[in-house]
């Protein structure tokens, strides 16, 4: 295949990356542990821990793990947000050779108890505040072993107990639960300490991460991703960015901002991973939901990378205090996860002086395929361009190529794209061409750089009388009213023209009014993709990442 659009890329990316030069993630994690033992490697509530202690602590916990009989090879669940126990966990999973299952803690009993026993998962390691959850299902599930980690585990005697009360006592964060024979994540690592690790051999092939989907296209399923997805991922991600960090002074620990939930592919790999491999620190933000907290701690560090959702560079604009920070550090600040907005990314540079890289990928794809420019000076409205060693095509319905400049299903190759869904040979054969392109489902348009903007989703599509409506067009227009706070597009029945537009909107400006919305509208948008219907709502529904919910909005209309 003709990569042309290599030639749109920074000067100094490389075409191909090589992720044979480590054999495993555990490889590429203890190589890590040696060269940067000295530095922290994590901060969370003013507390860190070195690369020696994470070496250390992971070391304990693994030996703890392959005492209770854990063959490699068995899935590990992990319920967290970001904690520091969060990476202990993580590390010591991979080098006993086991298989993470990343769990979101926000999941009900129903969605946890599908995720448990389609992974097949023997261990659980949760945050107390949602063990409530555990509970519930444990008995259903194949899940033997449960550590249960509280707010202060690794903050320190004193300051982990005063945590803990807080959490408990006065926020009254965890709810009560009972889970006799669980074990508590310090009574591992104290037990552990006393164990022998046995080191495992782990190869490329072994899968490292069951990485479930949002189950947006039916019943959640797991992407299977290798030890060499995710290396690849790590790989390509830092060979992107090394150009614009190199402007960096030379031995200067990278610092990276984690809002987004480690559980979540794209924190996982492009903060958790790239940092350790880059011997990088993360503050790990657990609530990022709370901004006022949130630009507080941001104040406290020298920020060079920043990935984030469009929703949460909104928030932060939107709070006060935060252009009162220094961001003369920053250097990259990443946007996935949903579409970043135009008006946001604007407004964003306007107040950090950087721009906004907006990239795109899967969690079948480890995740990142696409990336602009680091070096962009100015919003871009792309994807950017296939990463290194990555294949990006634009397919029709019958699986063709289409011209440069048409629509079509983008499709992905290259070594980060996941080996299949976790048991469902079916699934995986309908995702996967026959000559290995991922079809992700959404549609996008190619460009003569290579560069790749994105439509839509194929089921976010609203047909209007025979007229292709795409939600990401009609939100940018409305997002760009200054009352507008934010907006989600969806298409309704509608007895005339089949489906009809319907926006839902949280107002900045609480004057604003339907009319307004839609005499907007008449200005900016052709008759077939103008509203018919608008809500104004307190907010809207939205992922552990932030990306606004269009399906749950479609269900609560149609109910």
């Amino acid at each position: 295949m003709d990569k042309f659009w290599l030639k749109s890329y920074q000067p100094g990316v490389p075409a191909e990356i090589d992720w044979t030069q480590y054999q495993s993630l555990t490889h590429m994690l203890e190589d890590a542990f040696v060269r940067h033992a000295a530095r922290p490697a994590f901060a969370c509530m003013d507390k860190s821990i070195t690369y020696a202690e994470l070496d250390v602590m992971s070391r304990k916990m693994a030996a703890w793990l392959q005492s209770k009989g854990l063959k490699q090879g068995a899935r590990v669940a992990l319920m967290m947000p970001n904690v520091l126990q969060y990476p202990v966990a993580m590390a010591a999973a991979l080098r006993a050779g086991y298989v993470i299952v990343n769990v979101n803690p926000l999941y009900t009993a129903r969605e946890l108890e599908h995720q448990l026993i389609d992974s097949g998962a023997e261990a659980i390691v949760v945050l107390e505040n949602f063990a409530t959850t555990v509970e519930h299902v444990l008995a259903k599930t194949p899940v033997k072993h449960v550590i249960v980690a509280t707010m202060g585990d690794l903050l320190g005697a004193v300051k982990g107990t005063i945590v803990n009360l807080v959490v408990r006592k006065v926020k009254k964060l965890v709810p009560a639960f009972s889970l006799p024979g669980a074990v508590s994540f310090n009574k591992v690592i104290r037990e552990g300490a006393r164990l022998q690790f046995k080191p495992v051999t782990i190869k490329h092939d072994d899968i490292a991460f069951l990485q479930y989907t949002g189950g947006t296209t039916g019943v959640s399923k797991g992407a299977v991703l290798l030890h060499r997805n995710v290396i690849a991922n790590v790989l390509q991600n830092e060979a992107w960015l090394t150009p614009t960090l190199s402007t960096l002074p030379a031995g200067q620990q990278l610092q990276f901002v984690c809002a987004l939930p480690l559980y979540h592919i794209y924190a996982l790999t492009v903060c958790a991973l790239m940092a350790i491999r880059l011997g990088g620190m993360n503050l790990l933000i657990p609530n990022p939901r709370d901004m006022p907290g949130f630009v507080k701690e941001l104040g406290k560090y020298r920020i060079n990378i920043f990935p984030a959702v469009n929703t949460l560079y909104n928030g932060l604009l939107n709070n006060p205090d935060f252009a009162k920070l220094d961001f003369s550090s920053y250097r990259v600040c990443n946007g996935g996860g949903m579409a970043v907005q135009q008006v946001v990314a604007d407004k964003w540079l306007a107040v950090t002086g950087t721009p906004i890289v907006e990239g795109y990928g899967l969690s079948e794809t480890s995740p990142v395929a696409t990336a602009n420019r680091c070096d962009i000076t100015r919003f871009t409205g792309t994807i950017g361009l296939p990463l290194p060693s990555t294949e990006v095509r634009i397919l029709d319905d019958a699986g063709f190529e289409v011209p440069l400049g048409e629509r079509g299903e983008i499709a992905i190759r290259g070594p980060q794209v996941m080996a299949g869904y976790w048991n469902r040979p079916d699934e995986t054969l309908k995702s996967m061409t026959s000559d290995g392109f991922f079809r992700t489902g959404d549609i996008g348009i190619m460009q003569a750089d290579g560069s790749t903007r994105i439509v839509d989703r194929k089921k976010d599509m609203i047909l209007v009388s025979g007229f292709n409506v795409y939600p990401n067009e009609v939100e940018a227009v409305v997002s760009s009213m200054p009352q507008v706070l934010e907006v989600a597009c969806v298409g309704v029945p509608d007895a005339n023209s089949g489906e009809a537009v319907k926006l839902f909107i949280v107002k900045r400006d609480a004057a604003l009014t339907k009319e307004q919305v839609l005499d907007y509208c008449r200005e900016q948008l052709t008759g077939y993709k103008r509203p018919k219907f608008v809500e104004f709502r307190s907010d809207l529904p939205k992922t552990n990442v932030g990306k606004i919910l269009r399906r749950e909005l479609r269900d609560t209309t149609a109910a």
